[in-house]
């Protein structure tokens, strides 16, 4: 019998934070009057997109990669991304010197390629499919004897993701709430972990696009249903869950709360305009979310912090 995969625990997120201090930054938690005045309640914005590589994934991939024995380091990592995990293994190898190899598909922006590469990393190019993905992954790990780096549904992984939330309940206190947006659901069970611990216990809410809401249809159905034809702006939130982020969301999530392609771009632009901050439309899920009718119409929420998960944008592709 298969044995279930190991979860982490809150131990593991106070050793993650230990381990990748002064990898990744301790990002600033930004206000916005206007942004409260909208949602009707005080909003504290964790700011990954200002976060090195431009998004929370240096932080599982430094966590990680920083467990790694010399012996097993020294070989090198595998991983497969065409975005923001990419960079932040490649990043988080040459921090440690070593090698890093990162298969991206084809059809990968060339800004993104170059934003590997420029790390140190050496960029392995495949067809535009899952499949052909993880062929080539498996055929490098096979070549090199180099540890593999997943993109989110690993226990080290899932407990650095976790620090963002435990930095952001130590910066705002007195958080009712933390909503962080999903796609494979490193960020968002993450949150779940620390939430768990703190005291009093605070809620948890997942924001996803309705174009992309495996997550949505999951929690409803009370099992994993897999991610189909996702169609959204929001290109960071297009994977499925895993098994180690649904076992925790499953029973730490309080709701998902869906939003339509329309309203990611307005709170895009809005946090453009009003903050000044320059965020990624998957950060942008999480905002249209606690400016939505679901959620201002929950009670007993004053002070709820939000994960911006990132700010990598091609600047040449706007949405307006």
């Amino acid at each position: 019998m298969p044995q279930p995969p190991r979860l982490p625990t809150l131990e593991d997120v106070h050793a993650a934070a230990s381990r990748i201090a002064g990898i990744a930054r301790r990002t600033p938690v930004e206000t916005s009057r206007t942004l409260d005045r909208l949602a009707g309640r005080e909003l504290f914005f964790k700011c990954e997109n200002l976060q090195r590589v431009g998004a929370f994934k240096i932080r599982g991939a430094a966590n990680m990669i920083g467990n790694l024995s010399d012996e097993a380091a020294a070989r090198g990592v595998v991983t497969q991304s065409s975005g923001n995990h990419g960079q932040a293994v490649a990043l988080a190898a040459a921090l440690r010197g070593i090698p890093a190899y990162v298969v991206m598909p084809e059809t990968s922006a060339a800004v993104k390629r170059r934003a590997v590469a420029g790390y140190g990393a050496e960029v392995v190019l495949c067809e535009p499919t899952l499949p052909a993905r993880e062929a080539t992954a498996r055929r490098l790990l096979a070549k090199t004897g180099a540890a593999y780096i997943p993109p989110y549904d690993h226990a080290e992984i899932v407990a650095g993701q976790a620090t963002a939330t435990l930095e952001l309940l130590a910066q705002a206190a007195g958080l009712e709430a933390v909503v962080a947006p999903v796609g494979g659901g490193g960020l968002a069970s993450g949150a779940c972990l620390v939430a768990a611990g703190a005291d009093p216990p605070i809620r948890v809410f997942a924001a996803e696009p309705l174009g992309a809401d495996d997550a949505a249809r999951s929690l409803a159905a009370g099992r994993l249903i897999p991610q189909t034809g996702p169609e959204t702006i929001a290109d960071g939130l297009l994977t499925s869950l895993g098994e180690v982020t649904w076992a925790i969301l499953s029973q730490g999530l309080d709701r998902v709360v869906t939003v339509s392609e329309e309203r990611i771009v307005a709170a895009m632009r809005l946090v453009w305009e009003r903050m000044k901050l320059v965020i990624e439309p998957s950060a942008a899920v999480a905002v249209a979310a606690v400016l939505g009718e679901e959620f201002r119409a929950l009670e007993g929420l004053r002070r709820v912090g939000v994960i911006l998960s990132g700010g990598n944008v091609d600047l040449d592709r706007l949405p307006w």
